[in-house]
């Protein structure tokens, strides 16, 4: 049975004013981290409100790692919620590494760059699951904001049944296409091919990879 309610306790909120706007951050503790949902506009009792549910990637992020294509999304992600006039960003803790930490992350990076393994193989190979994930909070904060039904931004499968999981009615997925980079490419394709992420970008680029 999903969580249904987060405690005065567990939560706090504040106008937060950004290079894009003014946003409603909302600070909430779920499932031992300390999450953060923005929101834009007017979002509460709102049908097809457009979310992106992002982990947490301290190398893509803030750093903006090329590896990955995290940090882009994360601000492309911002754009069009803003663009839309409405919506929301959940960014869960905890998820380092698809759930495994940012220690073991960089250890599986190691493998990657010096013998050519990809995003799961470095990680099974290390003992470590390929993705451990938990988005049951975002589900926690989208009832707290009283959120009827949302359209969510995202090529991955598995946040749209998550979502359902935890009752939240989502109306569609809206994709969230980041143009290819030759340092994020097998990143990418692992992805597509192995975890089941829709990423049409990447066909575009494979052909001119092997020209070159």
């Amino acid at each position: 049975m999903y969580e249904q309610a987060i405690s005065d306790a567990d939560v706090a909120e504040s106008d937060l004013v950004t290079r894009r706007g003014r946003f409603r951050a909302v600070a909430f503790r779920s499932h031992g981290h300390e999450h953060m949902a923005l929101t834009y506009g007017k979002i509460r009792m709102r049908e097809n409100v457009l979310i992106r549910i992002h982990s947490e990637c301290m190398t893509g992020d803030i750093f903006g790692a090329m590896r990955c294509e995290c940090g882009e999304q994360l601000n492309a992600a911002l754009d069009t919620i803003v663009r839309e006039g409405s919506g929301i960003l959940i960014y869960l803790r905890g998820h380092e590494g698809r759930g495994i930490g940012l220690v073991e992350k960089v250890r599986t990076h190691i493998l990657q760059d010096e013998q050519g393994m990809d995003t799961l193989d470095s990680a099974t190979s290390l003992g470590l699951p390929i993705d451990i994930r938990d988005y049951a909070p975002a589900g926690v904060v989208l009832r707290h904001l009283r959120v009827q039904s949302v359209r969510l931004l995202s090529n991955n499968p598995d946040k749209f049944k998550a979502l359902e999981d935890q009752g939240i009615r989502v109306a569609g997925r809206v994709p969230l296409l980041i143009p290819p980079n030759d340092h994020n490419i097998n990143y990418l394709t692992a992805k597509r091919d192995r975890l089941g992420h829709d990423l049409p970008q990447v066909e575009v680029f494979l052909p001119q990879a092997v020209d070159q």
